[in-house]
């Protein structure tokens, strides 16, 4: 095939698609007005979209049990849990409070997602982490409340062969 047989064979291709585009475009204002007529689907996006809005509103911790969390690079965090709700914690992170829902793991590890913003707490009994799931990153780690500091600070203890007491 010829260079000038290949240049008329993409001009062609090139004026059919144009026609084809431009026949289509025509055809537009007919499905708009079917489009309006069908009112039945943004109700039911609005009602997918209800979820999402409990990932937004801060939550209210009135009733909830406070755990403070150190983490590594001066991070603080802190854990509202609430006694009768076993799905979702409250967790303050950089002077904002964000709920998490619980999500089921196979090592048993507490895991709390809020999909919206990214923010994945996994809890294990030696510490937590903070991760943002939207851009693949720690936001905080080796966390630790008073509890998980108690070993930490006993085996130093025992390394320089000083007395907790």
């Amino acid at each position: 095939m010829s260079l000038a047989q290949l240049l008329l064979a993409c001009s062609l291709s090139f004026t059919a698609l144009t026609l084809s585009t431009a026949a289509h475009a025509d055809n537009a204002p007919a499905k708009a007005a079917s489009k309006k007529t069908a009112k039945a689907k943004p109700a039911a996006k609005a009602a997918e979209a209800k979820p999402l809005d409990e990932d937004v509103a801060e939550p209210s911790v009135h009733e909830s049990s406070a755990t403070d969390f150190d983490c590594e690079l001066g991070n603080k965090i802190t854990i509202y849990e609430n006694a009768n709700d076993d799905a979702h914690i409250a967790l303050r992170w950089k002077k904002r409070l964000h709920r998490l829902t619980r999500v089921g793991t196979s090592t048993g590890a507490n895991r709390f997602e809020n999909h919206v913003y990214g923010l994945v707490w996994i809890g294990i009994p030696a510490k937590g982490m903070l991760l943002d799931s939207k851009q693949g990153r720690q936001l905080a780690n080796e966390c630790r409340n008073a509890e998980q500091m108690k070993p930490l600070a006993a085996n130093e203890a025992a390394a320089t062969g000083t007395s907790l007491q």
